[in-house]
């Protein structure tokens, strides 16, 4: 089976979970047996009709269009959709309200955004959410058929499971408690909200990701408090990364909403506890002492998350026993099982 994999154009001018899932993916696909082959598609000179199956990683910037032509191709199309948990009935009615007030204001010639995600979660064969929130919120949110949708969370790699503080602390110098947090910095994950929920704390801040251009002074506002040091962006694959997870006191995701973050499983795969954002689709049943959820705007409850865990932290095996079933070899098997649903038999 020939199954093509896209996303939006400029989706590895940057790095991200998305990225680290697309190319996780693939890999582990194409290791699975020699029947399966998972490919990037490059639409300048690839035909989508080339391929038995197409994979699209998220719903947003314009994806839409490509289930579009795959579906009237007749080619099957899966949707890994990347929706937002925040989405629920209130808020897919006050889209779909919005939707048809600039659809009459513009003549029909504005689509918004909402209306293109609707639709190609409408057109996919087979949508993968990540967890349940995830589910819920593709079926309330956008009125998509419950049956269609399958619940395969990501994987984490292997780096992060093995992974050591000592390289951290000797490229860095930084031997006592930290708390860290890895993304873009920009203020939708909110490191400066966490700066000063952590203002006088004497808890160190360590920030790790890339910053954009028009960002620079957010950073730069960041940077005001001694407390914090910014290492710059690292590669997924870079030990450096999987040796700051596992060096950290605490990982902290204050961000405005996260799907599924990689990040948050790849600290507690370190044996690293982890305070992120209540605006996400994780969910782990009994993680109540190695994983906090807060609200992204409460400060002074990241803060007594934060300093509670770093004083009191549980034990690196519990924390990592957690999500060892998380692996992508797991994710690969699951997703290929669907490829085979919606692919005849032939073309296999």
């Amino acid at each position: 089976m020939r199954v093509g994999i896209l996303s939006y154009p400029m989706l590895f001018q940057r790095e991200g979970g998305l990225q680290v899932q697309v190319r996780e993916t693939i890999a582990a696909l194409n290791q699975l047996d020699a029947t399966m082959s998972a490919e990037l598609v490059d639409p300048s000179r690839q035909k989508l009709a080339d391929f038995d199956l197409i994979h699209v990683f998220s719903a947003h910037n314009g994806n839409f269009r490509v289930v579009e032509s795959a579906v009237d191709l007749g080619v099957p199309v899966v949707l890994s959709p990347l929706v937002s948990p925040s989405w629920d009935r209130n808020t897919g009615f006050r889209a779909r309200v919005a939707d048809r007030l600039a659809g009459k204001i513009s003549s029909y010639n504005l689509q918004t955004s909402y209306a293109q995600t609707k639709r190609a979660l409408q057109l996919a064969d087979l949508v993968i959410a990540l967890g349940e929130a995830e589910r819920e919120a593709i079926v309330n949110g956008f009125l998509t058929e419950r049956a269609k949708i399958r619940v395969f969370p990501n994987g984490i790699s292997r780096q992060f499971f093995t992974a050591r503080a000592e390289l951290f602390r000797q490229r860095t110098g930084i031997i006592g408690p930290f708390a860290l947090t890895v993304g873009s910095v920009s203020p939708y994950k909110n490191q400066l909200g966490l700066a000063q929920a952590l203002e006088g704390a004497e808890l160190p801040l360590v920030l790790i990701g890339p910053v954009s251009r028009e960002e620079h002074g957010y950073l730069q506002e960041i940077l005001r408090s001694p407390w914090v040091r910014w290492l710059g962006a690292l590669d997924h694959e870079d030990p450096l990364l999987a040796s700051a997870f596992a060096a950290a006191s605490v990982v902290a995701l204050p961000s405005q909403g996260e799907v599924f973050p990689l990040s948050v499983l790849e600290a507690l795969a370190a044996g690293t506890p982890v305070v992120m954002t209540e605006e996400s689709a994780l969910q782990l049943d009994g993680s109540g002492t190695m994983l906090r959820k807060v609200a992204w705007d409460d400060r002074a409850g990241q803060r007594e998350a934060i300093l509670s865990l770093a004083r009191k932290p549980p034990g690196r095996a519990s924390v990592q026993a957690m999500v060892e079933q998380f692996t992508w070899q797991r994710v690969a098997t699951q997703v290929a099982a669907c490829y085979r649903e919606l692919v005849p038999a032939h073309a296999v």
